[in-house]
């Protein structure tokens, strides 16, 4: 039955068996049944005119869409989320096409959303699921989300996504992992990010300073919140607690199990997967590690955020 229905397909038929067999007032069965007697009344005249056929739902669709977007503009959006891989508000910058009309083309057509594909390919790959749960502190720098993302190294000449997963003669087998360390600001989304050999306390303590000196540079001139995950990189870690004292900040953990609660740099780490790390195919991991500083200046002066009204993070800092 429809979601938001009031009674079932047996409680329309005891309705219309109470009022056309049993005689009783419309509105003593309305009352029973805990509707309205429009309701009661429009099921009775439906079945009266369609038997039992007519109680059963109808699509709420409309016949006509005068103001849909034609197929050769639903086709250009289809085309430039398949050449671009972006969400609805890149995808308007591309096309001119509205957001929230992107949104509608999308779903019409039955594209997965990018969270569920795979990042090279843009094929759909894993199920999901979403909260209606949110927060945001209230003015820059009230909480900045700190995190590392682990990256496997490419070997110089390109990795298995050049040549295939094959074996290649003389190609290194174990070559390491380069270690993503991110900081994300809870209220403007501005983030900073380094590639840096290992995720030891001493080095995440250097990476928290040097991030704090380049949120100062854009205007987020004082930091009150550090929150990270439980690792001992971050709990427990003497070096990385004076670093952020030193920066006038108070640390925070998130609860065990739940790394929802870092979410912001979480969800960064998934878009600077998908449009950095994983976006095309590199020859060699210095190329990918030049990559990032130019990919992080698009990201805070250009990209546009849904959680920015579709501006950029920088639009919500104060200006410098």
């Amino acid at each position: 039955m429809h979601a938001n229905a009031r009674l079932t397909l047996h409680g329309r038929r005891l309705l219309v068996r109470r009022v056309r067999v049993d005689g009783r007032p419309i509105s003593h069965v309305a009352r029973e049944l805990g509707i309205s007697r429009h309701c009661v009344s429009r099921w009775v005249a439906r079945h009266d005119r369609e038997g039992d056929a007519g109680l059963w739902d109808r699509s709420s669709r409309p016949h006509r869409s005068p103001t849909r977007h034609t197929a050769a503009v639903e086709g250009r959006v289809i085309a430039a989320r398949r050449e671009q891989r972006c969400g609805p508000a890149g995808l308007a910058l591309v096309t001119g096409v509205p957001a929230r009309s992107v949104s509608r083309i999308l779903a019409r057509h039955g594209v997965a959303r990018l969270a569920a594909c795979d990042p090279i390919t843009g094929e759909p790959i894993r199920a999901t699921r979403a909260s209606t749960r949110r927060y945001e502190h209230g003015a820059p720098g009230d909480l900045v989300h700190v995190d590392v993302k682990k990256l496997g190294r490419i070997p110089e000449g390109g990795g298995w996504r050049v040549h295939g997963r094959g074996p290649r003669p003389g190609a290194t087998r174990k070559i390491g992992f380069d270690y993503v360390h991110a900081m994300v600001d809870d209220h403007s989304r501005f983030a900073y990010a380094e590639v840096l050999p290992d995720e030891k306390g001493a080095t995440c303590a250097g990476f928290v300073q040097r991030a704090a000196a380049a949120f100062a540079a854009a205007g987020i001139s004082r930091i009150e919140r550090v929150i990270t995950d439980n690792a001992r990189n971050y709990r427990g870690c003497k070096a990385f607690a004076e670093a952020v004292t030193a920066i006038g900040a108070r640390q925070k953990f998130i609860r065990p199990h739940c790394p929802w609660t870092n979410g912001k740099v979480e969800r960064f780490n998934r878009t600077l997967a998908i449009e950095w790390a994983y976006r095309r195919a590199y020859a060699s991991n210095s190329d990918r590690t030049l990559a990032l500083g130019a990919w992080l200046e698009y990201y805070n002066l250009r990209r546009p955020h849904t959680a920015c009204a579709g501006r950029s993070p920088i639009s919500r800092l104060p200006p410098t």
